[in-house]
């Protein structure tokens, strides 16, 4: 079989350690990027190629990716803070950047070295932006288990995969796949194999028109094709040791991190419009049910903020992140980052009325913001992580809080 096909080179950004500004002034040139098309994609439901292809220039695709490898070598802490700034321009942005950083994490964790060595700078160099294959008909996002076989033979991995949504999936130089291990006994023997575009043929069915994160264009794929064997992540049937280390953490820090900066960009845009010389006059800053819908708002949004930092310092120094009383923490993340940045917003559009909370022409794009949230509950449902925890709860009797 022959060897994928990579993109041309693009200039690297320049060498050297990565440092808070130089990672704010990336983030922020993508950020500007999404602003500046932001009305037109969510308006079209069409993917934000632009701010991508200033993820690529600018080096932010390989924020995970080892400096030994050509990356910016950064950190869990880093993919939080730039999902919360990329929140505050554009969640479909954020969101398709957080979900690349999740799939790099898991490469760079459980890759053999020969993918590595294959994948890694490849990515770092701004070539590779690496879409996630887990949805299935028939079990939603449900991670740990795959009704789909993949198939061994002669040093090859067979795959044939539908997914109901791949976000960004028609625009990813790569994919990480979900697939039943070879060969086939159980649905919870569940395998990750990555796949280059070149290796497969991909067929998209059907269309998006969803309500909010319509940059997002999660469109349902067929991915059919063979790869390597050493395209494998980790050990064959081992997805849920990935799952607990990397997916699982990666995503509720990183989804919640692109909530939370959505609803602070909301208030900052509110306070901005009620403190503007065009409200003078027009507002009553007084106004005790103003105030009130304010405070709720900021603290819902502080409270997030606390329990995304809570939980990333436990992810950063716990030993096992398998242990019920960690992974209740993280649960709790996602569920309440979704239910309170989305009642965040509600309670500004309350506070700014129909003109300027209502309205889709408004400087303070509530109605885009609520729109973009009332996803994160179905994101990974709430309803399916309560009832995770609510068996984990009854494994800790004591109650040990992480």
């Amino acid at each position: 079989m022959s060897a994928p096909t990579f993109a041309p080179a693009r200039p690297a950004p320049a060498a050297g350690p990565l440092t808070a500004a130089g990672l704010a002034d990336r983030v922020a040139r993508v950020a500007a990027v999404a602003a500046e098309h932001l009305e037109r994609t969510d308006r079209d439901a069409s993917f934000p190629l632009e701010a991508l292809e200033e993820m690529r220039r600018s080096g932010l695709l390989g924020l995970l990716v080892p400096e030994s490898h050509g990356g910016l070598g950064g950190s869990t802490d880093d993919v939080v803070t730039a999902g919360i700034a990329l929140g505050r321009a554009d969640m479909s942005v954020a969101m398709i950047f957080v979900m690349h950083c999740q799939q790099v994490a898991a490469v760079v964790r459980y890759g053999n070295q020969r993918l590595r060595d294959e994948l890694l700078p490849e990515i770092a160099g701004g070539r590779m932006y690496l879409a996630s294959v887990t949805t299935e008909a028939g079990k939603g996002g449900h991670l740990l288990s795959s009704e789909s076989a993949l198939a061994a033979r002669e040093g090859e991995l067979l795959l044939d995969r539908f997914a109901p949504i791949v976000t960004g999936g028609e625009y990813a130089d790569g994919f990480l796949v979900t697939m039943q291990s070879p060969p086939p006994s159980s649905p919870n023997q569940v395998s990750l194999v990555y796949a280059h575009r070149d290796q497969l043929t991909v067929e998209r069915s059907g269309d998006w028109q969803p309500l909010g994160m319509r940059a997002s264009h999660s469109v349902a794929l067929r991915l059919t094709g063979t790869v390597p064997a050493h395209q494998v992540v980790g050990e064959h049937g081992a997805f849920r040791t990935i799952v607990t280390t990397v997916f699982g953490p990666m995503a509720h820090l990183g989804w919640s991190a692109c909530w939370l900066g959505t609803a602070a960009g909301a208030l900052s845009r509110v306070v901005k419009l009620l403190r503007s010389p065009q409200s003078r006059g027009r507002v009553d800053l007084d106004s005790e049910l103003l105030l009130t819908r304010l405070s709720r708002a900021r603290q819902r949004i502080d409270t997030v903020h606390a329990l995304l930092d809570r939980a990333r310092q436990v992810v950063a120094t716990a030993d096992d992140l398998s242990v019920p009383r960690v992974q209740l923490l993280l649960n709790a993340l996602k569920i309440t980052a979704a239910d309170e940045c989305y009642r965040a917003v509600d309670d500004l559009v309350d506070a700014a009325g129909m003109r300027h909370g209502y309205l889709k022409d408004s400087p303070t794009r509530l109605e885009h913001s609520l729109r973009d949230l009332r996803s994160a509950a179905l994101n990974y449902s709430n309803d399916r992580l309560h009832l995770v925890d609510g068996k984990l709860a009854l494994l800790d009797a004591e109650v040990r809080l992480a």
